[in-house]
Protein backbone atom coordinates (compact mmCIF):
# COMPACT_ATOMS: atom_id res chain seq x y z
CA UNK A 1 0.00 0.00 0.00
CA UNK A 2 2.93 2.54 1.14
CA UNK A 3 4.52 1.93 -2.82
CA UNK A 4 1.28 2.54 -4.66
CA UNK A 5 0.82 5.79 -2.13
CA UNK A 6 4.65 6.36 -3.12
CA UNK A 7 4.11 5.83 -6.73
CA UNK A 8 0.78 8.21 -6.74
CA UNK A 9 2.63 10.91 -5.30
CA UNK A 10 5.71 10.83 -7.34
CA UNK A 11 2.90 11.03 -10.20
CA UNK A 12 1.01 14.05 -9.27
CA UNK A 13 4.49 16.19 -8.50
CA UNK A 14 5.31 15.06 -12.07
CA UNK A 15 2.28 16.22 -13.93
CA UNK A 16 2.36 19.58 -11.24
CA UNK A 17 5.79 19.95 -12.88
CA UNK A 18 4.83 19.46 -16.24
CA UNK A 19 1.76 21.68 -16.15
CA UNK A 20 3.75 24.14 -14.62
CA UNK A 21 6.84 24.41 -16.16
CA UNK A 22 8.91 23.52 -12.70
CA UNK A 23 9.38 25.17 -9.77
CA UNK A 24 9.77 28.74 -11.07
CA UNK A 25 6.99 29.71 -12.98
CA UNK A 26 8.71 30.32 -16.42
CA UNK A 27 12.02 31.07 -17.49
CA UNK A 28 12.83 34.79 -18.41
CA UNK A 29 11.39 35.88 -21.40
CA UNK A 30 15.15 36.90 -22.58
CA UNK A 31 15.83 33.32 -22.65
CA UNK A 32 12.26 31.45 -23.80
CA UNK A 33 13.02 33.06 -27.27
CA UNK A 34 10.52 35.96 -26.59
CA UNK A 35 13.35 38.02 -27.77
CA UNK A 36 12.77 39.31 -31.17
CA UNK A 37 14.51 43.16 -31.61
CA UNK A 38 12.75 45.74 -33.75
CA UNK A 39 11.14 47.99 -33.25
CA UNK A 40 6.81 48.40 -31.89
CA UNK A 41 4.96 51.29 -32.18
CA UNK A 42 3.54 52.76 -28.92
CA UNK A 43 1.38 55.21 -26.98
CA UNK A 44 3.29 57.85 -25.40
CA UNK A 45 1.07 59.92 -22.50
CA UNK A 46 3.77 62.69 -22.54
CA UNK A 47 3.44 63.28 -26.14
CA UNK A 48 0.09 62.20 -26.54
CA UNK A 49 0.56 60.50 -29.92
CA UNK A 50 2.22 57.46 -30.85
CA UNK A 51 5.57 56.91 -31.27
CA UNK A 52 8.21 54.00 -32.56
CA UNK A 53 10.65 52.35 -30.06
CA UNK A 54 13.23 49.44 -29.99
CA UNK A 55 12.47 46.55 -28.29
CA UNK A 56 14.62 46.47 -24.84
CA UNK A 57 16.05 42.68 -24.94
CA UNK A 58 18.47 42.29 -22.13
CA UNK A 59 20.26 39.35 -20.44
CA UNK A 60 18.94 37.93 -16.88
CA UNK A 61 22.01 39.51 -15.34
CA UNK A 62 21.12 42.56 -16.98
CA UNK A 63 17.84 42.81 -15.51
CA UNK A 64 18.42 41.43 -12.08
CA UNK A 65 20.92 44.58 -11.64
CA UNK A 66 18.01 46.90 -12.54
CA UNK A 67 15.15 45.47 -10.30
CA UNK A 68 14.81 44.28 -6.84
CA UNK A 69 14.26 40.38 -6.53
CA UNK A 70 10.52 40.53 -6.04
CA UNK A 71 10.50 42.68 -8.86
CA UNK A 72 12.70 40.38 -10.90
CA UNK A 73 10.61 37.58 -9.75
CA UNK A 74 7.06 39.25 -11.06
CA UNK A 75 8.00 40.80 -14.41
CA UNK A 76 10.61 38.11 -15.29
CA UNK A 77 9.82 34.58 -13.97
CA UNK A 78 5.94 35.53 -14.19
CA UNK A 79 5.58 35.54 -10.60
CA UNK A 80 2.76 37.07 -8.60
CA UNK A 81 2.68 39.27 -5.48
CA UNK A 82 0.38 39.07 -2.53
CA UNK A 83 -3.03 40.75 -2.80
CA UNK A 84 -3.10 43.58 -0.66
CA UNK A 85 0.81 44.08 -0.62
CA UNK A 86 1.77 46.51 -3.94
CA UNK A 87 2.67 49.80 -3.73
CA UNK A 88 -0.50 50.57 -6.57
CA UNK A 89 -3.01 48.24 -5.15
CA UNK A 90 -4.88 51.06 -3.47
CA UNK A 91 -3.45 54.61 -5.21
CA UNK A 92 -6.15 57.23 -6.34
CA UNK A 93 -4.03 59.76 -7.65
CA UNK A 94 -4.04 60.75 -10.97
CA UNK A 95 -1.49 59.74 -13.44
CA UNK A 96 0.29 57.13 -15.24
CA UNK A 97 1.41 53.44 -14.51
CA UNK A 98 4.69 52.44 -16.66
CA UNK A 99 6.47 49.60 -17.36
CA UNK A 100 8.98 49.14 -14.30
CA UNK A 101 11.61 47.08 -16.82
CA UNK A 102 11.58 49.82 -19.37
CA UNK A 103 9.20 52.77 -18.54
CA UNK A 104 6.70 52.08 -21.42
CA UNK A 105 3.16 53.58 -20.82
CA UNK A 106 0.88 50.82 -19.47
CA UNK A 107 -2.39 52.52 -17.68
CA UNK A 108 -3.83 55.88 -16.82
CA UNK A 109 -5.26 56.36 -13.64
CA UNK A 110 -8.71 57.37 -15.32
CA UNK A 111 -8.88 53.58 -15.97
CA UNK A 112 -8.24 51.74 -12.94
CA UNK A 113 -11.21 50.34 -10.21
CA UNK A 114 -11.63 48.94 -7.48
CA UNK A 115 -12.04 45.27 -8.28
CA UNK A 116 -11.94 44.18 -4.68
CA UNK A 117 -9.13 41.48 -5.66
CA UNK A 118 -5.87 43.24 -3.89
CA UNK A 119 -4.53 43.85 -6.83
CA UNK A 120 -4.36 47.28 -9.11
CA UNK A 121 -7.25 46.72 -12.03
CA UNK A 122 -7.98 48.71 -14.95
CA UNK A 123 -10.65 47.99 -17.39
CA UNK A 124 -8.39 49.15 -20.46
CA UNK A 125 -4.68 49.65 -21.04
CA UNK A 126 -3.40 52.96 -22.22
CA UNK A 127 -3.42 52.08 -25.84
CA UNK A 128 -3.83 48.21 -27.30
CA UNK A 129 -0.38 48.88 -28.84
CA UNK A 130 1.46 48.95 -25.31
CA UNK A 131 0.82 45.22 -23.98
CA UNK A 132 0.35 41.64 -25.73
CA UNK A 133 -1.64 38.79 -24.06
CA UNK A 134 -0.70 35.67 -24.70
CA UNK A 135 -2.07 32.18 -23.30
CA UNK A 136 -1.17 31.07 -19.75
CA UNK A 137 -2.17 27.48 -18.80
CA UNK A 138 -0.33 27.03 -16.00
CA UNK A 139 -1.37 26.37 -12.62
CA UNK A 140 -4.24 24.09 -13.72
CA UNK A 141 -6.21 26.82 -15.44
CA UNK A 142 -6.81 28.72 -18.35
CA UNK A 143 -5.86 32.48 -18.28
CA UNK A 144 -4.80 35.47 -20.38
CA UNK A 145 -1.53 37.18 -19.68
CA UNK A 146 -0.40 40.77 -20.15
CA UNK A 147 3.00 41.68 -21.08
CA UNK A 148 4.63 44.77 -21.81
CA UNK A 149 5.08 45.13 -25.65
CA UNK A 150 8.28 47.12 -25.28
CA UNK A 151 10.15 44.52 -23.06
CA UNK A 152 8.11 41.24 -22.64
CA UNK A 153 7.74 41.83 -18.95
CA UNK A 154 5.12 39.95 -17.48
CA UNK A 155 2.52 42.23 -15.61
CA UNK A 156 -0.62 39.92 -14.53
CA UNK A 157 -3.60 38.69 -16.05
CA UNK A 158 -7.07 40.09 -18.11
CA UNK A 159 -10.69 38.60 -16.90
CA UNK A 160 -13.52 38.81 -18.72
CA UNK A 161 -15.42 40.03 -15.28
CA UNK A 162 -14.93 43.56 -15.40
CA UNK A 163 -16.84 46.64 -15.48
CA UNK A 164 -18.34 48.34 -18.62
CA UNK A 165 -17.85 49.17 -21.24
CA UNK A 166 -15.16 47.04 -22.07
CA UNK A 167 -15.82 43.82 -19.41
CA UNK A 168 -12.68 43.69 -19.03
CA UNK A 169 -10.28 43.30 -15.76
CA UNK A 170 -6.83 43.77 -16.16
CA UNK A 171 -5.54 42.56 -12.82
CA UNK A 172 -2.02 43.31 -12.79
CA UNK A 173 1.26 43.47 -10.10
CA UNK A 174 2.73 46.67 -8.38
CA UNK A 175 5.77 44.88 -8.76
CA UNK A 176 4.93 45.13 -12.42
CA UNK A 177 4.68 48.96 -12.34
CA UNK A 178 6.00 52.48 -11.25
CA UNK A 179 3.78 55.10 -11.14
CA UNK A 180 4.14 58.61 -12.58
CA UNK A 181 1.92 61.32 -10.81
CA UNK A 182 -0.01 63.67 -13.35
CA UNK A 183 1.54 67.20 -12.78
Amino acid sequence: MKNIARLLCLFLISTVIACTGGTSKKPDAASSGSTKSGTVKLYSAATKGFIMSDKVVKTPEEWRKQLTPEQYHVTREQGTERAFTGATWNNHENGTYQCVCCGNDLYHAEHKYESGTGWPSFWQPIAPENISTRADNSLFSRRTEVVCSRCDAHLGHVFEDGPKPTGLRYCMNSAAMKFVKSP
